[in-house]
């Protein structure tokens, strides 16, 4: 029998951005927000552009449900939390690996937060 998250993964396999959504801390409301990912096996990583200052990764922090939306597939998760530079340093290096690091650098300015959400 497949798996829920089958047309998930598979579109996925063939993005190259997906639309989070997130509940806004203040305002309660879903807030969607397109994103760069990177897909490994069952895990997968997200990056914000501006670290732990990002607006929508603040939004995760207080309440830790994410929708994620690849090309109509969707689904709801619960990410957990990598901080640090020394922990978030193999992430952005799996970014770097994806979407060049010329890309990396001219669009991500803080490595001190990332997302990891395990796909069932």
């Amino acid at each position: 029998m497949p798996m829920r998250n089958d047309p998930l993964k598979d579109r996925l396999s063939r993005s190259r951005e997906i639309n989070i959504t997130v509940t806004g801390r203040k305002s309660g409301r879903a807030i969607a927000n397109p994103v760069w990912f990177v897909l490994e096996d069952d895990k997968l990583w997200l990056l914000p552009v501006e670290g732990s200052d990002t607006q929508w990764y603040k939004n995760v922090v207080k309440n830790r449900k994410i929708r994620v939306d690849a090309r109509g597939a969707a689904a709801e998760f619960e990410p957990a939390l990598v901080t640090g530079p020394a922990k978030v340093a193999p992430v952005v290096e799996k970014f770097r690996a994806k979407y060049g690091a010329a890309d990396v650098k001219k669009y991500y300015s803080k490595f001190d937060a990332a997302l990891l959400i395990d796909l069932p």
